[in-house]
């Protein structure tokens, strides 16, 4: 390594570009790993754990890229994309080996995880590393081209991922320069910042004003990590478990008791529900394009840690939390709730599958439709905690989506069909069947629709009661999900009967009659959610009249 960065020294920018760019093209990140060599040679005390974060994120997606020459389905974890055959048959087993040293083992230098995780300090990691994974990359590339020469392959890259429905990712404002200079003055009076680690905070803050958001990012989330980890140890009294990444930062325990649960919900959003943005991981492993990362993102996420800076602070620095442009990023986290739980996720997708069940509703005009949507509305209003969902919450939620997409794809094809049929009907151009078919459409959605509507207010009322299903013993829980996926099964051939192929509308009727009875005998037998809450045996004595 002290030779290599010795030698990557010795050399002009021109002459690094000129002996090694070809080598870094396999990456699809050439001008990342160039500018990694300008590293080497700056003394700011960021710059090279910066550096090396993105290299390693960079060729971590670049060896998956390569392992799918090969390989079906790409390891997640770098260390098991590592330890892989399929790259073993590229590079040769024992240059994989050098790499693993470097990147892939907690037994080696783990120099990925060390950074990404917050354990090591600026300055901590010597240059000479950051050389060598640069000169090594080279070496990579120099052998896939030998590889792909030999067996005639092509190096196909993944598309980066792409952050959509940012609209949703908007918790905070828009942060402006008088924020950020406060920021600054937060960083260095906040017991939420571990002191040695405050070059990156600043260099963070930086990168922010300079537009570069992905370097933002990169720098801060390990360094919110390490926040939390040394609130966790502060709080639980366990110092000595500071410098291990054993700590799960969203662990219940005492912590709570310290704060509220925005930050937990909000961590869960952005790190950790699938269905989110996912930013650590995605940045991590490589697969966001640094050059186009959004400011919306590296917007909400600093000033998610100006909150967090805020809120650990000593009582004489009241003035900061009730500065003007402070207080209102206050105000948004005490009312911020989760977007990407499986809860939030399906309490938005039955409003929309009831939005969908609304066009139905008009189409055949049945009376007091406008009264169930305003239920159901009300219903998906009610706040649900989403934190600590035992594994029968989480398991139920999932049963109750895919019933509510059921619902949606049916009306969806039966507001088609009914329309498509209307105006055949008013051209005349329907045949004999058509027409019989068509009558006997209008009169099944007659039933139908109520139907589609009791399932999704149904829904909605378990949805609120949905943490006493934990409270069930096993017999009863495994009756209970027996019961929900009978009505996921009837949803699903609903889809199936009234395509406009099948046009099975005698078979709906006859399995919708059964399906009312199987809801009316567990409601009879008090197995329903809603029915172990007081509160809401009305609502769903009504719904079931």
């Amino acid at each position: 390594c002290e030779s290599v960065n010795l030698h990557l020294k010795s050399l002009t920018k021109e002459q690094f570009v000129i002996q090694y760019a070809l080598w870094f093209r396999w990456t699809n990140c050439t001008e990342l790993f160039l500018e990694v060599f300008d590293v080497l040679q700056d003394t700011e005390t960021t710059e090279v754990d910066l550096g090396l974060m993105k290299l390693t994120s960079c060729l971590e997606r670049a060896l998956g890229d390569v392992y799918l020459l090969i390989g079906k389905d790409c390891p997640f974890l770098l260390r098991d994309l590592l330890a892989s055959e399929q790259l073993a048959v590229v590079f040769g087993q024992a240059v994989m080996n050098v790499l693993r040293v470097f990147i892939g083992s907690p037994y080696g230098l783990n120099l990925r995880n060390v950074l990404w995780h917050g354990f090591a300090s600026p300055q901590e990691i010597p240059a000479k590393y950051c050389a060598m994974l640069l000169f090594l990359t080279a070496g990579l590339g120099q052998l896939l081209e030998t590889y792909l020469m030999q067996t005639k392959c092509i190096l196909v890259h993944r598309p980066y991922v792409t952050f959509m429905s940012l609209d949703e990712l908007g918790v905070f404002p828009d942060l402006n320069h008088e924020t950020l200079s406060i920021a600054e003055e937060l960083v260095k009076l906040s017991s939420f910042v571990l002191k040695t680690m405050l070059p990156f905070w600043m260099a963070a803050l930086t990168a922010f004003k300079q537009s570069r958001y992905a370097d933002c990012v990169i720098l801060l989330l390990p360094q919110l990590e390490v926040g939390l980890r040394l609130l966790f140890t502060t709080t639980n009294k366990c110092p000595n478990r500071l410098l291990t990444a054993e700590v799960k930062f969203l662990s219940k325990n005492r912590i709570l008791y310290t704060w509220c649960m925005f930050p937990q919900e909000f961590l869960w959003d952005f790190l950790n529900h699938q269905e989110g943005p996912r930013i650590r991981d995605r940045l991590s492993h490589g697969e966001i394009n640094l050059e186009a990362f959004p400011r919306e993102v590296a917007n909400q996420i600093v000033a998610f840690a100006i909150t967090l800076l805020c809120r650990f602070s000593d009582e004489d620095m009241f003035a900061f939390k009730e500065h003007m442009v402070i207080k209102p990023l206050m105000n948004c986290a005490s009312c911020y709730r989760s977007q990407f739980h499986p809860i939030s996720r399906l309490k938005k997708q039955v409003g929309t599958s009831n939005c969908e069940s609304i066009l139905v509703f008009k189409i055949i005009e049945i009376n007091n439709s406008f009264l169930f949507w305003r239920l159901l509305i009300e219903l998906c209003d009610t706040h649900i905690c989403t934190l600590y969902s035992p594994r029968p919450v989480l398991e139920t939620v999932v049963v109750f989506r895919k019933i509510s997409t059921q619902c949606h794809q049916v009306s969806e094809k039966v507001i088609a069909n009914t329309e498509l049929r209307y105006k055949q009907w008013m051209n005349k151009t329907l045949r004999s069947r058509q027409r019989h078919n068509y009558l006997r459409m209008l009169n099944s959605i007659k039933f139908l629709s109520p139907v589609l509507r009791l399932i999704l207010v149904l829904i909605a009322l378990e949805l609120v009661n949905i943490h006493l299903v934990s409270k069930k013993n096993p017999p009863e829980y495994q009756q209970y999900l027996k019961f929900l996926k009978s009505i996921l099964q009837y949803t699903e051939n609903l889809v199936t009967y009234t395509s406009p192929e099948k046009n099975k509308w005698d078979e709906t009727m006859e399995l919708t009659n059964k399906t009312l009875i199987r809801i009316r005998k567990i409601c009879d037998r008090k197995l329903m959610l809603m029915q172990l809450n007081g509160l809401f045996v009305k609502s769903s004595e009504k719904v079931l009249l």
